[in-house]
């Protein structure tokens, strides 16, 4: 079998799953390599043989809730009726996918701009929605005459939003969300604004759009990157009242709740750590600390890497000499087990990039930068 042959289903998947199954440096998937806050796990512990392994309300653990509301009531107009604790961002922007679906009961037309994040091109595949990818302008920001062109196609759809990126992680600014908020409202489109990165900013915090929540909003996020807990998927969901309302009634019979135990633990932890911000300073500290030491590495060996203001990953170029990510990433796991995502993965535009995951503790970052020196000096 031709090992440069792509898979069916998803990259991540496959190349994360050589790490699991062979060993080797995850640069692939988006998993932290921190630990979680101590605290937190022993916050779970304690819970361990409490009274809390039943089904959890379905809109989710009132203590919790409450903590979100505080947060969030600070930044915008929210209420206990804008809320909906879900098993991660993915089911909240499914949730919301299938929701609008319905609302509209017509085709539509979904957004995004390239490179994307899997699902933002995916669900509209699974359910044969038309599907545009849209490039940024020159000056990395995006196109908004060329988005309003792009609207016009159908007379309905979604726009995603996603801030910082995944794979490119650039800060949609103000001015950029309210030019799209402006023209969704003007053609008749929903945002689903994708927040998993929102508090691991370089240097300046990301607009997020709270202040102007309406019917044309859905505001996605979750505790998983935050907090180095991705595989506990606990997320949830913001939205007008007039949406949450039915939102809540189909979630009901399609998702239920979350872990119960899971958000008892989470809730004990923010209520008595100021939110968890100490933690997410130090995790912050530490992706930019890993983002330049890796970023400087790859630019030595021709990589062009655009700046970054936040999130996991670097979005890279491949040197000159080197033409395809996915051929890159096979060789570069199969020689030296590193694993990363070809850009191929994100945009139809990608196949001379590689997405890079810079979420590791400093020791297993310093052993992949020497396992990709091994592997350029034996091609050399």
């Amino acid at each position: 079998m031709d090992k440069y042959q792509k898979p069916q289903g998803s990259l991540i998947s496959f190349f994360s799953n050589k790490v699991k199954q062979y060993g080797g440096i995850n640069f692939a998937q988006g998993i932290p390599g921190f630990q979680p806050p101590s605290q937190l796990m022993e916050s779970l512990k304690n819970l361990t043989h409490s009274n809390i392994h039943q089904y959890a309300p379905g809109i989710g653990n009132h203590k919790l809730l409450a903590l979100l509301e505080n947060n969030y009531s600070k930044v915008g107009n929210v209420g206990l009726d804008n809320f909906l604790i879900l098993q991660g961002a993915t089911e909240a922007i499914s949730l919301v996918y299938t929701y609008l679906l319905n609302l509209e009961n017509s085709p539509m037309q979904v957004v995004a701009f390239d490179p994307v994040y899997e699902s933002y091109n995916n669900l509209p595949a699974i359910f044969k929605n038309d599907f545009t990818a849209l490039k940024l302008g020159p000056d990395n920001k995006i196109d908004t005459d060329t988005l309003e062109q792009t609207l016009k196609k159908f007379d309905r759809g979604i726009i995603f939003l996603n801030s910082p990126g995944n794979p490119y992680g650039r800060i949609i600014s103000k001015d950029e969300v309210i030019a799209v908020h402006n023209l969704a409202h003007k053609y008749n489109y929903y945002i689903i604004f994708d927040a998993v990165y929102k508090d691991l900013y370089f240097k300046n915090p990301p607009y997020i759009p709270l202040d102007i929540l309406d019917d044309r909003i859905f505001y996605v996020n979750s505790f998983s990157k935050m907090l180095s807990i991705t595989g506990w998927r606990i997320g949830y969901l913001i939205c007008s009242p007039s949406h949450m309302k039915k939102i809540r009634s189909i979630h009901d019979y399609i998702g239920l709740c979350a872990p119960s135990i899971l958000q008892e633990a989470i809730a004990s932890y923010l209520s008595e750590n100021n939110y968890g911000m100490e933690y997410v300073i130090d995790i912050r500290e530490k992706l930019l600390k890993s983002f330049d030491q890796l970023s400087e590495s790859l630019k030595n060996y021709g990589f062009k890497i655009p700046p970054v203001d936040g999130g996991y990953f670097i979005w890279s170029e491949l040197p000159e000499n080197m033409d395809d990510g996915f051929k890159f990433s096979i060789d570069l796991y199969d020689e030296v087990k590193v694993a990363t995502i070809p850009g191929i993965h994100f945009s139809s535009y990608g196949k001379r990039f590689v997405r890079f995951n810079v979420a590791r503790e400093e020791s297993e970052l310093n052993e992949g930068i020497e396992k990709i020196d091994l592997f350029f000096k034996n091609i050399k």
